[in-house]
């Protein structure tokens, strides 16, 4: 399974690679133009990748290379998610690219509902700083190239995530962040998911 995953890995990688070298040799253009399958990507992630639903992620403004390399993975198998089996299937990495162009280029949008409880708030970002989170998602919590945003993210999400990662992080899953959280009690993820889906 291990050098099944790492092979994926490598022909994820080098299958974006064609992709961004074709991209760059695009002319620029001033406006991303929605993709004909980004509405089936929108029933479930929201408008403009704005998740109405707390268990499913936000992924407007998520970096490119990111999503590009989620789709990847799940279309390969490499990651399991049962909702989008199939949806994948035949999806050629030049749309891909194209998707993940323009989901990352649209706004995200706050997903907490009212204001943050301070003390958790509080404890979460001690937690954050404790584990170094950005250090990788950047001090905002923006994220960047492979590395997701957090900040905004819906909080029941951020706490089912959390939780993944330190106890099965799977095939496709980064292992850093299993390292990163090991030891961390699920009061502490749970807190670090408040600060993170209200980070102002």
């Amino acid at each position: 399974m291990a050098c099944k995953a790492l092979r994926g890995g490598g022909l994820a990688a080098a299958l974006l690679l064609a992709g961004h070298l074709a991209q760059s040799q695009s002319p620029p253009t001033a406006a991303v133009q929605e993709p004909p399958r980004a509405a089936a990507c929108m029933a479930c992630h929201g408008p403009q990748g704005n998740s109405q639903v707390s268990s499913l992620p936000s992924i407007a403004g998520q970096p490119q290379v990111f999503i590009e390399n989620q789709l990847v993975l799940i279309r390969e198998g490499l990651r399991d998610v049962p909702a989008m089996k199939g949806l994948l299937e035949g999806v050629q990495d030049a749309e891909i690219v194209q998707l993940a162009r323009f989901f990352a280029a649209q706004k995200p949008l706050p997903t907490a509902k009212g204001p943050p409880d301070e003390q958790v708030y509080r404890r979460g970002q001690a937690l954050a700083a404790r584990g170094l989170c950005g250090s990788c998602h950047l001090p905002d919590f923006s994220g960047r190239a492979q590395i997701p945003r957090l900040a905004g993210q819906h909080e029941e999400f951020l706490l089912q995530s959390l939780k993944q990662f330190r106890d099965h992080p799977g095939p496709g899953r980064d292992t850093i962040m299993a390292a990163s959280l090991y030891g961390f009690k699920d009061g502490e993820l749970a807190d670090m998911a408040h600060f993170l889906a209200h980070f102002r």
